[in-house]
C-alpha cells in the first residue's frame, strides 16, 4: 500500500489534489493511503513553500498548483 500526503491547508485545491489521487490509484489499482497535512510546521519540514503538495512514500513529488494525472499515475506506479 502507498503512503501519500496532501500537504496544505485544506484548501479546494488540496481537497481536489486528494480526490485526484484516490481516482487515479482506483484506476490503476493501487492500493493507497491518502493524509492531509495542515500543520504548517509539518509542511515546511517538507521544503515546499507553495501547496499543495504531494508526498509519495515520504518523498516529495510535487508542490503548488493542481498535477496533471499522468504525472501521478507515474508516481503511484514508482
Amino acid at each position: 500500500m502507498k503512503e501519500v500526503k496532501i500537504l496544505g491547508p485544506g484548501c479546494k485545491r488540496c481537497d481536489a489534489a486528494a480526490e485526484m489521487v484516490k481516482a487515479e490509484a482506483a484506476k490503476l489499482g493501487i492500493e493507497v493511503t491518502v493524509e492531509k497535512v495542515t500543520d504548517y510546521a509539518a509542511i515546511a519540514g517538507y521544503g515546499i513553500a507553495s501547496t499543495p503538495g504531494i508526498v509519495v512514500e515520504g518523498k516529495v513529488v510535487h508542490a503548488g498548483g493542481l498535477p496533471r494525472q499522468e504525472a501521478i499515475a507515474g508516481w503511484l506506479k514508482a
